[in-house]
């Protein structure tokens, strides 16, 4: 089994290294400079950060929804007379 997979492994990577050529090449047809590939290991985390204005649009955004669904739910339960008892 753990044969199977770094056999797998290896010809993702072959695939891997054959898609970054053809990518290179085409980059350098289009006159565009090559971009490193970036590595595996030195991925860069980024954290979604939101500004403090994005943070108060989002909150008066939530308050009006919530506004509106207060009031038509305070709509539907205002009592009505009925014809039964006028």
């Amino acid at each position: 089994m753990a044969n199977g997979l770094r056999d797998i492994i290896q010809q993702l990577e072959q695939q891997r290294n054959a898609i970054e050529k053809a990518l290179s090449a085409l980059r350098e047809i289009d006159g565009a400079a090559a971009a490193p590939a970036p590595s595996v290991s030195g991925r860069v985390t980024r954290k979604n950060r939101t500004t403090p204005e994005g943070k108060k649009r989002r909150a008066d955004a939530t308050r009006r929804r919530r506004a509106v669904k207060r009031t038509a739910s305070a709509a539907k339960k205002t009592p009505r007379r009925s014809a039964q008892a006028a």
